[in-house]
């Protein structure tokens, strides 16, 4: 699909300085522009690159004055970086304009499916799935019995949603992800064995979610693991059964949240932090990358370590840390005095 500088501005409510009759159907970085490409300006570090970039347009704020000739048209609006991002979501959109059934593809009789709807090939509809309208099932995916799936989602290629399990509107899971795999609940025996408890409960997404690829959500052994409205869950994410992450989360990648602990709204969890089972983490609680957290957290708190204490604590702590090796030695030198006067 191609799009000439004057309908890019009129989409953006810019201005064209060059030619209006441009035409562009691929996007490019501006050190990488190629003809045919559009491109924007927003970091002053990338300005060098306006002069000789063969992209076709570029993006730039009303404010930037070149110092010498540009060849590409430009496309001036207020702000050129949310202006890009305004094109990438409606380029986006086009993209996954995906509509139809693709055979083969298994669809029970008793599952419904809404208008203006995508089921890719080799997809699987148990029975009495709901597909909301507007929703796009890529090939290979699975959805078990009673699943739910609000309007408007994308469910890409790969991703197994088991059984009696809900997911909102407005919805993204990416590939290989898999949700209401069973949690992790074993009791010890007389045998020195284990006997599985069986998980019976489901998984519930709200509206607005997004997930990453490869993550794993397990079924509730009783009631429901929910992912509260807003959450977003990095690639390669573990959260265990009966969890409840708060509405507005961000956790980044190869994060594990063990069995029935709840996460408050508005938290942000980086990579690698593990947060052991049964806790309660508050409100608006920022932790750091690879931090362990093995106690409740109050709300506002700032945490990083394993296990994980206060960040600026952490810190200073850090700083002694780094020197103990000479600490350690100056205390060996002092206790030699010390012995030789003695």
């Amino acid at each position: 699909m191609e799009f000439s500088a004057q309908q890019i501005a009129e989409y953006l409510n810019g201005e064209v300085v060059g030619d209006p009759e441009i035409k562009v159907n691929t996007l490019s970085k501006i050190e990488e522009g190629t003809p045919g490409s559009l491109s924007f300006l927003a970091n002053p570090k990338y300005q060098q690159y306006i002069y000789n970039t063969e992209a076709s347009i570029v993006i730039v704020s009303k404010s930037f004055e070149p110092e010498k000739e540009v060849p590409a048209t430009m496309v001036k609006v207020e702000d050129a970086y949310g202006a890009f991002a305004a094109l990438l979501e409606m380029y986006n959109q086009i993209k996954h304009q995906k509509t139809g059934i693709e055979q083969p593809s298994f669809i029970a009789e008793s599952a419904s499916v809404g208008e203006d709807t995508y089921i890719g090939a080799f997809a699987y509809l148990g029975e009495n799935v709901k597909v909301g309208n507007g929703s796009k099932i890529y090939p290979n995916t699975f959805l078990g019995d009673n699943v739910e799936i609000g309007e408007n989602c994308l469910i890409f290629p790969g991703v197994k949603i088991y059984a009696d399990c809900k997911v909102g509107s407005h919805v993204t899971i990416h590939a290989g992800t898999v949700v209401g795999s069973d949690g992790f609940g074993f009791a010890p025996n007389s045998e020195n064995s284990y006997n599985k408890v069986a998980q019976i409960g489901n998984v519930i997404i709200e509206d607005h979610v997004e997930i990453g690829s490869n993550a794993s959500i397990d079924r509730a052994t009783l009631g429901s693991t929910i992912i509260r409205k807003g959450v977003k869950l990095d690639n390669l994410i573990q959260i265990a059964h009966n969890v409840e992450i708060g509405d507005n989360t961000v956790i980044a990648s190869q994060s594990g949240v063990a069995g029935s602990t709840k996460i408050g709204k508005n938290n942000m969890i980086g990579g690698q932090v593990g947060v052991i089972g049964h806790l309660n983490v508050g409100d608006n609680v920022k932790i750091a990358a690879q931090s362990g957290i093995g106690k409740d957290l109050k709300d506002n708190e700032v945490v990083q370590g394993s296990p994980a204490f206060g960040y600026g604590e952490y810190q200073k702590s850090y700083v002694y840390f780094r020197k103990l090796p000479q600490l350690a030695k100056d205390i060996h030198n002092i206790q030699k005095k010390l012995k030789d006067n003695d």
